[in-house]
């Protein structure tokens, strides 16, 4: 059974950092790409961040680029968000997700390319 398990949300002012972490179990977690998505209250799920399966091509969401970097490390199955400079309109639940299909280097932002998500972490922004 896969899981993924996020954790390092939390509350920080802005201008502040965090380092959310996502870790992986029940696949062989190197195969595949992985995304971080983030959801606020009313809006729906947008995508923020996503890495190869081998780390070697990022994408990202225009609102988060020069802010937030997106890594692996496949020896521990986790992949990280690395957040700085957040600001109040970061503030919403944090998902991390596996990308249905194995070794692809296109990196998808659509939720439905993703089969399997984490629980969530909040992460909230006070200005």
């Amino acid at each position: 059974q896969v899981q993924l398990v996020e954790s390092g949300g939390g509350l920080v002012q802005a201008g502040g950092s965090l380092r959310l972490s996502c870790a992986a179990s029940g696949r062989t977690f190197s195969k595949y790409a992985m995304a971080w998505f983030r959801q606020a209250p009313g809006k729906e799920r947008e995508f923020v961040a996503a890495i190869s399966w081998s780390g070697v091509y990022r994408n990202y969401a225009d609102a988060v680029k020069g802010r937030f970097t997106v890594s692996r490390d496949n020896n521990k199955n986790t992949v990280y968000l690395q957040m700085n400079s957040l600001k109040p309109e970061d503030t919403a639940a944090y998902y991390c997700a596996s990308e249905r299909s194995p070794y692809r280097d296109l990196l998808s932002a659509f939720p439905r390319e993703y089969d399997y998500w984490g629980q969530g972490t909040q992460v909230t922004v006070s200005s």
